[in-house]
């Protein structure tokens, strides 16, 4: 296998851990608990998953010279943010704000990792090596910018699955207490 391969490879087991973990937790998903915050400062499991999905798709489809998937889901969405929004820099009424369905969360997120293997499948060592942003010592590369993303991407499901695990636990007190304290 070629060092380009073996990196492409590498990659594409990443961002599908990444497209089986938002599978696994929009699956059965409620609004209820998508939407439920731990306190009115914290993030939701909707607002992680859709600030995640708006990051890929923005990066990814900036490295590719492609058209972000967001258009296609952002009426359907109805969020009152800017069409070019992931999220950066939230006030807490924004974070709220962003109450999209898990079924929504889930076509959108597997339209962007289908986008995200095109990108992948053509890459190359010259792609990897090429300067997407000099604003940086030193500058950054495609290859950085893909680590970036991809580690951008685990924290924030990690973070929705935590969330997930609090939301859980509180609607089990609610209909079990004595399973709650177990």
């Amino acid at each position: 296998m070629s060092d380009i391969e073996a990196a492409r490879a590498l990659l594409v087991d990443g961002f599908g851990r990444i497209r089986e973990s938002v599978a696994d937790l929009t699956t059965g998903l409620t609004d209820e608990t998508a939407w439920w915050r731990p306190d009115e400062g914290a993030n939701s499991i909707a607002w992680l998953l859709w600030h995640l999905i708006r990051v890929e798709d923005d990066h990814i489809s900036d490295l590719a010279g492609a058209p972000q998937s967001w258009p296609q889901f952002r009426d359907e969405a109805g969020l009152p943010l800017e069409p070019d929004d992931t999220g950066y820099g939230h006030t807490a009424e924004q974070v709220a704000a962003v109450r999209v369905s898990a079924d929504l969360l889930d076509r959108y997120h597997a339209a962007v990792h289908l986008a995200v293997l095109d990108y992948l499948g053509a890459l190359t060592e010259a792609e990897l090596q090429r300067i997407v942003d000099h604003r940086w010592d030193p500058p950054v590369t495609a290859a950085v910018r893909l680590v970036s993303v991809l580690d951008d991407c685990a924290r924030h499901v990690g973070q929705a699955e935590y969330v997930r695990g609090l939301a859980d636990r509180r609607n089990k007190a609610w209909t079990d207490p004595e399973a709650a304290q177990r």
